[in-house]
């Protein structure tokens, strides 16, 4: 549930970011990712941040795959932090073909690309980058679970497929309504299940 949320950060050395601790986002605690975004943005010497909406993923996926999205999004925030070396946390599972691809979209030609799995792992500015896309992701699915919630009086969870929490708010949801609720990526085989699972059960209970 909730958009897509690429961030980028420049920073000419990540001194600041490893004195300030930064790690990959999912190993922090909500209130340590929002304190490090904030001196993020403070530190950095620009910060790029894209949001696509569910709906508008889904009209998208129709004429691409995530991966050439995600592609696309990674390459125009790259452009327009016009720096040199650039650290990419892979979302293809070819790393090296993902970080290919972006360089062949990008406006310019960058002197390096290193894109590797797990890179919010390894490297402090691809960690601080996950930081800012983490809490502004979080802040947009809280503002959805306060639309939301009210009507079915349930938690909606993280919007991520592993959360219980969010499968039992959508099955509830689409129980009640016949539907799947606003902010939701129908394109998601998780929604598919979910519209099959719900469809099964009404009919056994015929």
């Amino acid at each position: 549930m909730g958009p897509l949320v690429v961030a980028g950060v420049k920073f000419a050395d990540d001194d600041a970011l490893r004195g300030l601790g930064v790690r990959d986002s999912k190993k922090l605690s909500p209130e340590q990712r929002d304190y490090m975004a904030r001196q993020i943005r403070k530190l950095a010497l620009s910060c790029e941040v894209v949001k696509i909406p569910a709906e508008e993923i889904d009209m998208l996926r129709k004429t691409m795959t995530l991966n050439e999205l995600e592609v696309t999004v990674f390459a125009k925030i790259a452009s327009s932090l016009a720096g040199d070396d650039y650290y990419l946390d892979a979302a293809d599972v070819k790393a090296s073909r993902f970080g290919h691809e972006i360089a062949a979209k990008m406006d310019f030609k960058p002197r390096k690309v290193i894109s590797q799995h797990g890179a919010d792992d390894t490297f402090p500015v691809v960690s601080a980058a996950s930081i800012i896309a983490k809490t502004v992701r979080d802040a947009e699915v809280e503002h959805i679970a306060r639309l939301l919630e009210p009507k079915i009086n349930l938690p909606l969870g993280s919007g991520y497929p592993s959360d219980t929490r969010t499968i039992n708010f959508l099955e509830t949801w689409y129980e009640r309504f016949g539907d799947l609720p606003p902010h939701v990526r129908r394109s998601w085989e998780t929604c598919r299940k979910i519209i099959g699972k719900v469809n099964v059960r009404r009919l056994d209970s015929f």
